[in-house]
């Protein structure tokens, strides 16, 4: 089960503008760079996120139906800052893994405790 809605808009309205301070450019963190379905509005969402080969993976911490998630998703690109530097994603697709082989050990088992086994893949454009 990911973690909580309420606890999502918290983190929206406080810890993700502390967090995206650094989550460009710190080990194991990114930046979304998304336009609302609707609006169009640019929104910067801080993830998890790992490099898989060539592709990204990130971790879907507050599950497969977050709104950034189907922005990406129905965009098929996204901006993904990280490393102090910006990538352009495409292809994004949801997959699961109830292992959560895909994520480093360390980040694996604190994953599998809040149950998130829901990652978004993309490659570079």
């Amino acid at each position: 089960m990911p973690l909580p809605q309420a606890l999502a808009k918290f983190n929206r309205q406080v810890t993700n503008r502390v967090s995206g301070l650094v989550a460009g450019w710190a080990p194991g963190f990114g930046i979304v760079v998304h336009s609302g379905r609707r609006s169009g509005r640019v929104y910067h969402t801080p993830v998890n996120v790992f490099s898989h080969g060539a592709d990204y993976r990130i971790a879907l911490t507050y599950g497969r139906d977050s709104d950034w998630v189907k922005n990406v998703l129905a965009a098929g690109e996204f901006e993904l800052e990280t490393g102090g530097h910006t990538i352009t994603l495409t292809d994004p697709v949801v997959r699961h893994d109830a292992a959560v082989s895909w994520a480093p050990l360390g980040v694996r088992q604190i994953l599998n405790v809040i149950s998130v086994d829901f990652y978004l893949e993309a490659h570079p454009a």
